[in-house]
This record gives structure tokens, C-alpha cells and sequence, in this order.
């Protein structure tokens, strides 16, 4: 009977933290935010599945205050994937809720999807990007690598955000 109370108390808890608002950062600099860069870790995803390593985004202004993604990523055969999209900013007063669209169609973006900044570096030197569901996420950096300290305090970003930081998977760069 105790058992039985502990694993209800357990999946109570788990559901209330799953059930937990998402929060982003409280302002990103998009001039800032724009330029390279490297995909550090992520949580593993359809659309991404034929990236094999130097997963990279990348992010440039437009003159409409749109933003134009590009993703790249070198696939098992040695080829380069890339594709390319839009974001448009849905929280003017923060510009860290994002909706981004890859796919274009009769001179319209179709299908877009969230990206939500939930941790970024005072420097611009990392970022957490997530979903309000937690299905999708990722750790970005402008450099190839995090050492330990910075990871460690990502994964505490994570754990606080409701993210299991064991789920992010690191990605390859050469």
C-alpha cells in the first residue's frame, strides 16, 4: 500500500512539473542574437534525423522584422543539408517567443512552429531554445564546445524549466 501512495505521490509530482509554464528569458537583443551558430546538444527529432554532425543555425534580420534561418547539417554520406526559413517575433515586449516556419508554398510560409530562448548567456556566447510542451530543444553556442561549468549551468536551466537534461543529446562538430 505504501508503494502504491509513493508511486501516486511520484507521477503527481511528475505531472505537475511537466504542467509547469515555460518561461523565457526576459529580452533578447536580436541584433545580438543574429549571426552563427553551433548546435551543442538537442533533444533528438524527426526533422533532424539525417544530421549526422556540424549541425549549425544560423540568423540574419530582415528588413520586414522577420528573420531568416538557416539550418545546416553535414549528413552520414558527407553531404550538406541545409534549409531555410523564417522566424517572426510573437512577444514583442521580450523577443524571446518565436514562431518559425520551413516550409514556403504559393509565396506564403506555412506550418510554423515555437521557438521559445529559455536561457541565454549575458554575453550571447549560449543558448536554450525550447518548446512549451518540452518535446523539442536544443543548446546552441557560438563556439563548438561548452566546457563542463557552462553545461552544468545549462542543465540546471533545463531541470528548473521542466526539461530532463539527460534527453539532450550532444552534437557532433568537427
Amino acid at each position: 500500500m505504501i508503494y502504491k501512495q509513493a508511486c501516486l505521490l511520484l507521477l503527481a509530482a511528475s505531472a505537475a512539473l511537466s504542467a509547469q509554464e515555460l518561461t523565457t528569458v526576459a529580452r533578447v537583443d536580436l541584433e545580438r542574437y543574429a549571426g552563427l551558430w553551433y548546435e551543442v546538444a538537442k533533444i533528438p527529432n524527426r526533422f533532424q534525423k539525417s544530421c549526422d554532425a556540424n549541425t549549425t543555425a544560423e540568423y540574419g534580420l530582415l528588413p520586414d522584422g522577420r528573420i531568416q534561418v538557416v539550418n545546416r547539417c553535414r549528413k552520414a554520406n558527407g553531404n550538406v543539408n541545409s534549409v531555410t526559413g523564417v522566424a517572426k517575433v510573437v512577444d514583442a515586449q521580450s523577443n524571446a517567443k518565436l514562431k518559425v516556419s520551413f516550409v514556403r508554398f504559393l509565396g506564403k510560409q506555412w506550418f510554423f512552429g515555437d521557438y521559445w530562448i529559455i536561457g541565454l548567456d549575458d554575453d550571447y556566447r549560449w543558448a536554450i531554445v525550447g518548446t512549451p510542451g518540452r518535446k523539442y530543444g536544443w543548446i546552441l553556442a557560438r563556439s563548438k564546445t561548452l566546457d563542463a561549468e557552462t553545461r552544468a549551468t545549462i542543465d540546471e536551466i533545463l531541470r528548473k524549466q521542466g526539461y530532463d537534461p539527460a534527453k539532450f543529446v550532444d552534437s557532433p562538430q568537427e
